[in-house]
């Protein structure tokens, strides 16, 4: 995953990110270093937080760029 990689370039802390999804620090860097899946919820917050969409930060594509929001039904 890029979380990590993510939160450095924006010299952010593992601590504001914690914040942000209402969790502690050590799980925060747990998600970060693989030790604990991320919740799907928590995956998507970050996505938005960061602007990109959740298969770039699962490293499933390389475009950084979240995808078009359509109409839904």
């Amino acid at each position: 995953m890029r979380l990590k990689d993510l939160r450095e370039d924006r010299d952010i802390k593992q601590s504001e990110i914690a914040e942000i999804l209402n969790v502690r620090q050590n799980t925060y860097s747990q998600y970060e270093n693989g030790q604990r899946q991320i919740p799907i919820d928590l995956l998507i917050i970050l996505a938005k937080f960061y602007n990109v969409s959740v298969d770039y930060i699962l490293e499933l594509t390389d475009v950084d760029k979240p995808y078009k929001r359509g109409i839904k039904g």
